[in-house]
């Protein structure tokens, strides 16, 4: 498990920003479909965290990171709905885990403490979409959200081929 999970803040620290991109290098070439085509530049990468950076700045967005001896071992996301009537929800994204450090519970943790955001936010609803291939699957289920449906041939996995995405979702109390 790691050491602690806190909200990063803009600008990150160059060791952050650093441990970011291992972190979603390791997510891609693992096979995560998180947006992201093989070979992944370094340019994507940097663009990438540039511009959730922004989002983190503007209040629009929370990035957790979960940190193992100083070091970011996982993340997760927060985008919070910025419209009138959807200020009651945020959409979890990229809950990343190191290759190295999955199957502890670190992943249970990071939605657990997304959870805490969201509720210190006033957000109620909660709503996700993950690869049906993908390793989350039987951990949203476990931590409470239910599953609306697939759409097919929604994304490519990084190395080209077409998969379905599912749509899930959990009320907070």
């Amino acid at each position: 498990m790691a050491e602690e999970i806190v909200a990063l803040s803009a600008p990150p620290a160059a060791a952050d920003l650093a441990g970011l991109g291992a972190l979603l290098r390791d997510a891609v070439e693992g096979g995560a479909s998180v947006g992201f085509m093989l070979p992944l530049a370094e340019t994507d990468v940097s663009a990438f965290w540039a511009g959730i950076f922004t989002d983190v700045a503007a209040g629009t967005r929370v990035l957790l990171v979960a940190r193992d001896a100083g070091l970011i071992v996982g993340s997760v996301q927060l985008g919070l709905a910025t419209r009138a009537n959807s200020l009651h929800r945020c959409e979890l994204q990229k809950l990343l885990v190191l290759r190295s450090h999955r199957g502890r519970g670190l992943g249970t943790a990071l939605m657990a403490v997304a959870e805490d955001f969201a509720r210190l936010r006033h957000r109620t609803l909660i709503v996700l979409d993950t690869s049906a291939t993908g390793h989350a699957l039987n951990l949203y289920a476990r931590c409470g959200y239910t599953r609306v449906g697939a759409i097919p041939r929604y994304a490519r996995d990084p190395d080209g081929p077409f998969i379905d995405t599912v749509v899930y979702f959990k009320e907070l109390t």
